[in-house]
């Protein structure tokens, strides 16, 4: 099955990967159709595992990979993957200020971002996960792209894969992240669903991009692999942990943060 996955083309093969992210994205905004109320403690432990995976694969999903593909620079093999690493950041801080959107549990309940304060707080917590999810659409786009300049293709093609398993999996508390919110606000659990499973579908189009861009840069490869996971910490740090850690649940969250890594780490070391 993988040889037959590994036969499509590369954009194919990162449609399909982030298709099966976004539909990891809905089975998690599904959780509201199982419960009437916010449980904070499980959310804020599985968005935890969430910011694990974030780590790990930031890493040896991306920074690893950027590093291994600039042996022959003339800088040094360590100068792609920190410009690019920088630069993601920066990207997703651009973002940060332009789109409008909240953060859950935010303080006083803060709105950032352009035209922020005349939008409902529902609308902004939808914004706030799909921005999340621009940098993973981008990072599995990218990952795939590799392909076409790689001599190893089925190494690549299995170490993508196993990027876009491990952010399927933490699309799933993502989801959650979205659907149950929106429900503790009153909104009918159908819509709650549909918002939580949409905020995931920026995910296909970001990897389009990515992978659009590496085809016809090939020689940026290196620099927008680790564009991807300077993105990606970002998010985990300016976002995913914190807010984890206002609700009485560190120790656990962090715990299950340790775990998401230590999953992901396998996964992309044994897969890989």
């Amino acid at each position: 099955m993988i040889d037959t996955f590994i036969g499509f083309d590369p954009w194919l093969q990162a449609l399909i990967a982030t298709l099966f992210t976004w539909i990891m994205t809905g089975v998690g905004a599904a959780v509201v159709f199982l419960t009437k109320e916010v449980n904070e403690k499980f959310l804020d432990m599985m968005l935890g595992f969430a910011g694990g995976v974030m780590i790990a694969a930031s890493f040896w999903s991306l920074l690893a990979p950027a590093i291994e593909n600039s042996q022959d620079h003339s800088i040094g093999e360590w100068f792609p993957a920190a410009v690019g690493f920088l630069l993601g950041g920066l990207f997703i801080y651009a973002f940060d200020k332009l789109i409008p959107h909240t953060h859950r549990d935010g303080p006083d309940g803060r709105k950032e971002g352009l035209g922020a304060e005349g939008q409902r707080r529902s609308t902004l917590l939808v914004f706030s996960i799909t921005l999340h999810n621009i940098p993973e659409g981008l990072a599995i786009g990218i990952a795939f792209g590799a392909l076409a300049s790689n001599a190893d293709p089925m190494a690549v093609a299995v170490g993508a894969t196993t990027l876009a398993l491990g952010i399927g999996i933490q699309n799933v508390p993502e989801g959650m992240a979205v659907s149950m919110p929106l429900r503790g606000e009153g909104m009918s659990r159908t819509k709650s669903f549909f918002f939580g499973w949409m905020s995931g579908i920026v995910e296909p189009i970001a990897a389009v991009i990515g992978i659009l861009a590496i085809s016809f840069m090939s020689p940026i490869l290196p620099y927008a692999l680790a564009l991807a996971a300077g993105a990606m910490l970002f998010v985990v740090v300016e976002e995913v942990i914190p807010s984890t850690q206002k609700n009485g649940h560190s120790d656990l969250a962090v715990i299950c943060l340790m775990l998401g890594f230590t999953l992901m780490m396998i996964l992309d070391v044994a897969l890989g």
